[in-house]
């Protein structure tokens, strides 16, 4: 079934209803009813093959239910970051003209106008890396590569900002960063929902989370969701959960170590 372009209930940016995708007839999700706010600042935790990044395609338009149907607010711009892990950091090119390949082509030439410059000189500056804007891309640390991703995503000025593990393959300092700027783009108005593996050091720190497991197992505040039911549902794996300085910590005892914290 296709995308039906009408709009979502008011107050909301993207509503789901009943939806489904396969891939050669295999469900990568089925039956999400998801709402997406414009004060979203969430969550979606899962195992690898919990269908996480399909739901942000879903979202983000690049894909087309198999059932069910995707409501959008007309115009919405949306922001998407790829994981680290899927770009080809050979390409020759610096941070400033991969931001710059992100701008709206509006016009014939291929050449950024003064004015888009600045903007990119802007953006760079809001993120903390307006040092390395001459840098090659494949010279940069993972913090800044995931900053470079989030200044394209931001020159589109989107209202909705989706991220795919944001902050895997990163030192806890950096996973921190990241965070805390999430954190200040939200309070700036910019709705966001991002993937994560990391229990602990992503999910347990956000207002919202949703457990996913091709379906929607639960979503909610951490303290109604990370809870050892519904984690064994949504991973298939017995975790405990503890209470630290106020903070619920996921334990696998099995493996000797708190979940998503290597």
């Amino acid at each position: 079934m296709r995308t039906i372009p009408s709009s979502p209930t008011e107050g909301t940016l993207v509503e789901l209803s009943g939806v489904d995708h396969s891939y050669g007839g295999t469900p990568a999700v089925y039956g999400v009813d998801l709402t997406v706010t414009p004060e979203e600042l969430t969550a979606v935790v899962g195992p690898s093959g919990s269908g996480k990044t399909t739901l942000l395609r879903l979202l983000l338009g690049t894909l087309r239910p198999t059932r069910g149907v995707v409501r959008r607010r007309p115009g919405l711009a949306v922001g998407y970051v790829p994981q680290l892990e899927t770009i080809n950091w050979d390409f020759p090119v610096t941070v400033r003209e991969c931001v710059l390949m992100a701008r709206r082509q509006s016009r014939p030439w291929p050449w950024p106008t003064r004015a888009e410059r600045l903007e990119v000189a802007e953006v760079l500056e809001r993120l903390g890396i307006a040092s390395v804007a001459g840098r090659r891309v494949r010279e940069l640390s993972g913090g800044q590569q995931q900053r470079m991703f989030l200044a394209r995503a931001l020159l589109r000025r989107p209202a909705l900002l989706l991220l795919d593990e944001p902050t895997s393959g990163l030192d806890l300092a950096t996973r921190h960063d990241i965070l805390h700027l999430l954190g200040e783009l939200n309070r700036r108005g910019t709705a966001i929902l991002l993937t994560t593996h990391d229990l602990n050091g992503i999910a347990t720190h956000l207002p919202r989370v949703i457990c996913l497991a091709r379906t929607v197992v639960a979503h909610g505040p951490p303290e109604s969701v990370i809870r050892p039911d519904i984690l064994e549902r949504t991973f298939g794996a017995r975790l405990e959960v503890l209470e630290h300085l106020g903070l619920r910590v996921v334990v696998d005892r099995e493996a000797g170590r708190r979940v998503g914290v290597s």
